[in-house]
């Protein structure tokens, strides 16, 4: 069954599909960016999509994203007065984090990654991860559109257990009823929760939206992060998704210590799209990042707040 987050993102998709006959890849700032960057900001959610020959596709995957490369990124970067970056590897590839590893590589020391494994990574695979930056593994439940509470809480229990002993943390691309659902887990969890894209909120049902309450809970009891990334994903209300600001502005007010920024270049498109196959390429959402990072002096406007969410609590997180 369709949700309105899928309507949303395939009404996006069609747009996008409408403006270009032929795809466009991946997107680069058209806006400039109207505030003073700090030194050392950090953008907290990107992904490489490598060549497919080197870097082939999970056969299991629901879509099938155009190149995206790391060159394309360090350009977006230099348009954003963005040094650091942090590569998230993307359900399209399974547990192979090659192309995540690569990005990372060509980026060197200002980069970290955030990886997925399964019960087949071993321990000696995570040591050879972490020499190479990477900082945390994700479940994504919402890609795959998982809301089952009981499998999230077994993914959830399972991912702590393995990330406890070394310290990373555990991300989450999920809703809000799920967060709800594993609250106490969290709660309870020796190493930090961080939520993907708002926590997957829904803007157009408020602040009272069930669910939100228990995310600004968490991030207020310094037990998780939350990423203040992908506004389009939760927002009707382009370019500027004016009606995140709230949103944002309570995040923040609940705990700046604990929120960080990310553009989720190359902006995938996972949503179910009628007559698309997973095979098929779904065209990159074409998002001026330059516009989005402007927002983020609208939602706070203090200088030392923002240098928190784009530097220092990256650089504890991550471990720059």
């Amino acid at each position: 069954m369709l949700n309105r987050r899928s309507v949303l993102l395939a009404s996006l998709a069609a747009g996008v599909a409408m403006s270009s006959k032929a795809h466009a890849g991946p997107s680069q700032p058209a806006t400039p960016v109207n505030f003073d960057v700090p030194a050392h900001a950090c953008d907290c959610h990107t992904h490489i999509h490598g060549d497919v020959d080197k870097f082939p596709f999970f056969a299991g995957r629901v879509y099938t994203p155009e190149p995206a490369s790391p060159e394309q990124m360090a350009a977006l970067h230099k348009a954003l007065h963005v040094e650091r970056v942090v590569i998230v590897t993307p359900s399209v590839y399974g547990t192979d984090n090659a192309s995540t590893l690569f990005g990372m590589k060509a980026r060197g020391a200002t980069a970290r990654g955030v990886a997925v494994i399964d019960d087949k990574t071993t321990e000696a695979q995570l040591d050879a991860m972490h020499a190479d930056g990477f900082r945390g593994i994700r479940i994504n439940l919402a890609t795959g559109g998982i809301s089952d509470p009981n499998v999230g809480r077994s993914r959830f229990t399972a991912a702590v257990e393995r990330m406890k002993a070394r310290g990373w943390h555990v991300q989450l691309y999920t809703t809000l009823p799920m967060i709800s659902a594993i609250k106490d887990l969290v709660l309870a969890a020796p190493v930090p929760a961080v939520f993907d894209h708002f926590g997957g909120l829904e803007a157009s049902l408020g602040l009272e939206q069930p669910g939100f309450s228990d995310l600004v809970a968490l991030v207020k009891s310094g037990k998780a992060y939350v990423k203040i990334s992908g506004a389009y994903r939760s927002s009707m209300l382009a370019p500027d998704y004016q009606d995140m600001a709230p949103y944002a502005r309570a995040l923040i007010a609940a705990n700046a210590d604990r929120v960080v920024w990310g553009t989720d270049w190359p902006h995938p498109d996972s949503s179910h799209v009628e007559g698309r196959k997973a095979t098929d390429i779904a065209p990159l959402y074409q998002i001026d990042d330059g516009r989005l990072l402007n927002q983020l002096p609208v939602w706070a406007p203090d200088a030392d707040v923002r240098k928190k969410i784009l530097v220092d609590n990256p650089a504890r997180l991550y471990g720059f």
